[in-house]
């Protein structure tokens, strides 16, 4: 066995321990499930996942039982989470390169807050994730690359149902942020920067659905962006911003 597959085997293990330990305390002290991580490493394949309400998959902020870390460190990794139920709760920090995501989530009222690689220790180039919404108020907030540049990301949202909050910042440097949204009273926040020569990102937004709230921001300041916004459905608003070293210019 190398070390790799050791690795793995220790991060299978505390996942095990904690889904089983809060399985017991759900029967005893109706405390929900609970996922502590830290995996550094590359070419790991991670797939978590949780059914019913209230768990927890912790990260920076956690809560319930005090948990800390969900670290997910490398290049070339993949990473499935799959959250069945409502009021189930993902934070974390990813400082990857050439990552693949799936995160799926299904229910109510969940909420996904998660950062890729803030202080650039790898950069966060080349991944590709995807997000997968059935529900109806959930919020999701995706930042990749704050500090790095995510070059050539391929991000991906599927979104059905109502009254969902979508907030995505991306350092872009030829990154492609495509949302595909069905339902009514939805809120998109998206805010696309990016300083390099090479940056360039295109936002691509179809929707069907009323009562809308879309706002976005492209301020590549040494490049070109593109956006596409189709939107099928009465009431709300769209507010589009493109600034590249001009005129300060909002909604």
């Amino acid at each position: 066995m190398n070390s790799r597959d050791i690795s793995l085997l220790v991060l299978s293990i505390i996942v095990w321990v904690y889904l089983v330990a809060g399985g017991i305390g759900q029967a005893v002290l109706a405390v929900d499930n609970e996922i502590w991580m830290d995996q550094s490493g590359a070419t790991a394949n991670i797939d978590l996942e949780q059914q019913g309400g209230g768990n927890l998959i912790g990260g920076v902020g956690s809560v319930a039982g005090t948990l800390t870390d969900f670290d997910f460190i490398g290049t070339t990794n993949t990473l499935d989470i799959n959250q069945i139920g409502s009021s189930n709760l993902w934070k974390g920090d990813i400082t990857a390169d050439s990552y693949t995501g799936f995160f799926q989530f299904t229910g109510d009222s969940n909420d996904m807050t998660v950062s890729t690689d803030t202080s650039n220790t790898y950069g966060a180039d080349s991944s590709n994730v995807n997000v997968n919404v059935t529900g109806s108020s959930n919020t999701m907030t995706l930042n990749q690359a704050t500090s790095a540049a995510a070059s050539t990301l391929d991000l991906d949202w599927i979104i059905q149902g109502s009254n969902n909050t979508i907030t995505s910042s991306i350092n872009i440097d030829q990154a492609t942020n495509y949302m595909d949204i069905d339902g009514s009273d939805n809120t998109v926040t998206y805010t696309g920067t990016g300083v390099n020569a090479s940056s360039g990102g295109y936002f691509w937004l179809d929707h069907t659905g009323g009562s809308r709230t879309f706002s976005v921001s492209q301020t590549s300041t040494q490049n070109n962006d593109w956006l596409k916004i189709t939107s099928d459905g009465s009431n709300g608003s769209v507010c589009v911003e493109q600034d590249d070293q001009g005129t300060a210019v909002g909604c």
